[in-house]
């Protein structure tokens, strides 16, 4: 399993590419948009001769989603994520703006994701985690196999995510992580949707918002 990281959009989300040795790929939260940004995951994703499979988003904010228009046309592909956050994907555009980000009208995701479903490409599969509290419709995406953690907002290195934005809840954020994210093994390496990457062991420990 390869994960490449790209840093996109003033906010510098991490969007992520995902594929295998078959070829097959996913792209998680694409915040590309702008001309310069579409054309790094066009490159790569051509350079290694990559099929795209579907766009995840792990949750509706702007920043995580800005990408999905261009994406799912120029990769001919879908967008899946969690029916909880449409209230706020359904805003993108009014969003946008109030960020200063420029985008098109989002498009129609063609499956919702929930609680125990898996993302298949290729020869991998990821456990879809709901894990609301920074808000809602938020999912994190679990590989037990390769060892890591995809949970866009949730969960950084030292800290975690707000909660004061639309359908935010703190102590359900602090919940989810204690039930779904700290039970798993130590090793886990968690990929957040800004900064860099961490360990489940290393947040157990160290994270103050966690002790």
């Amino acid at each position: 399993m390869t994960i490449r990281t790209f840093h996109f959009n003033p906010i510098q989300v991490n969007t992520l590419v995902l594929h295998d040795e078959t070829g097959e790929a996913i792209i998680i939260d694409p915040g590309n948009c702008q001309s310069f940004e579409d054309e790094q995951l066009k490159e790569y994703v051509e350079t290694h001769h990559l099929t795209v499979k579907c766009i995840v988003n792990t949750h509706p904010h702007i920043d995580h989603i800005a990408g999905n228009k261009w994406c799912a046309t120029h990769f001919n592909v879908p967008v899946w994520c969690h029916d909880g956050g449409m209230r706020i994907y359904n805003k993108a555009y009014a969003y946008a703006i109030a960020f200063g980000l420029s985008v098109d009208e989002m498009p129609a995701p063609a499956r919702f994701l929930k609680e125990g479903d898996e993302v298949r490409f290729g020869g991998q599969c990821l456990s879809v985690l709901y894990t609301p509290g920074h808000c809602d419709g938020s999912i994190c995406l679990y590989d037990a196999t390769n060892k890591f953690l995809i949970c866009g907002d949730v969960l950084f290195e030292g800290s975690v995510g707000r909660s004061d934005l639309p359908t935010g809840n703190h102590e359900l954020l602090i919940q989810m992580i204690r039930e779904k994210i700290l039970t798993l093994p130590g090793d886990t390496v968690i990929y957040p949707g800004h900064g860099p990457n961490t360990t489940v062991a290393n947040e157990k420990t160290h994270n103050p918002f966690l002790q």
